[in-house]
This record gives structure tokens, C-alpha cells and sequence, in this order.
């Protein structure tokens, strides 16, 4: 396989270029080494590579572990965001019981102050009332 004889590209030029004949010998040794290369890589026998294959049971395995793996994790999510929306229920149910029993106890204390209030507020106290009220009946007479 001589490169200077399939393509008019690669003509030898002798002009003024003589080599040395160190240089020479190194040349065509790299030259014929090449050229050997070139020839087994050629006459070698080559294997026929078959297309790879998909393996579908291997891929039908990883489509279903990340499709658990992402209801595992979507209904973790899910699950703490309905706690925290239980929490809150739980929290304004709590405010509203503390809000009704302080508004019961506010109701308790007027009852209790009106109670005091109507106590301390008499005219005549609890021992002299019959007396008070035969004096209500005298004045009626116009004594």
C-alpha cells in the first residue's frame, strides 16, 4: 500500500532534499512498521458488535421502585401537612374554649358584683325589715 502511487498528492520530490542516511533508515523503518500495522489491522478479523438490548424487566423494576419511592414520599408530605392543618383546628377549637370560659367567668363575677351590690345597696338592713315595712304602711295612712 504505497500512498505515492494511489495519490498524485503525495509525489516524492528530490529536489535539493537529501536526507542523511540515518534519517533515511529511521524514515523507512517508520515507514514499513505502518505499513505492516496498516496490513494486519486490515486482514484482521473483525467481531460483529450486536446492538446492546434493552433489558425491560430491569427497566419495568426501576420505573416501579421510583414510582413507591414517590408515593412513599408525596404521602409523607401529605400526612405532616394534614397534622399541621389538625394542629390548627386544635388550636382555634382550644382559643375558643379559653374565650367562652374567660366570658363565663366575667358573667359569673357581674352576677356575683350585682349579688354584692344589691346586698350592700339596701335601705334597712335584713334584721330591721319587718320594722321597715310597717313604717312603708304608715306612711301610706298618712299619720
Amino acid at each position: 500500500m504505497n500512498r505515492t502511487n494511489d495519490n498524485p498528492r503525495f509525489v516524492q520530490r528530490n529536489d535539493d532534499l537529501e536526507l542523511e542516511p540515518e534519517l533515511r533508515e529511521a524514515v523507512g523503518n517508520f515507514k514499513a512498521s505502518l505499513d505492516a500495522w496498516g496490513e494486519d489491522a486490515m486482514s484482521r478479523p473483525r467481531e460483529i458488535v450486536a446492538p446492546a438490548r434493552v433489558n425491560w424487566s430491569l427497566v419495568t423494576k426501576w420505573a416501579l421502585g421510583c414510582a413507591v419511592f414517590m408515593a412513599t414520599v408525596s404521602s409523607g408530605i401529605f400526612e405532616n401537612h394534614r397534622r399541621q392543618e389538625m394542629a390548627k383546628v386544635e388550636a382555634a377549637r382550644i382559643a375558643e374554649q379559653q374565650r367562652e370560659l374567660v366570658a363565663q367567668h366575667a358573667r359569673e363575677e357581674a352576677d356575683l358584683m350585682a349579688k354584692v351590690d344589691s346586698d350592700i345597696a339596701r335601705e334597712v338592713p335584713s334584721a330591721l325589715e319587718p320594722m321597715a315595712s310597717l313604717m312603708d304602711e304608715n306612711q301610706g295612712t298618712g299619720n
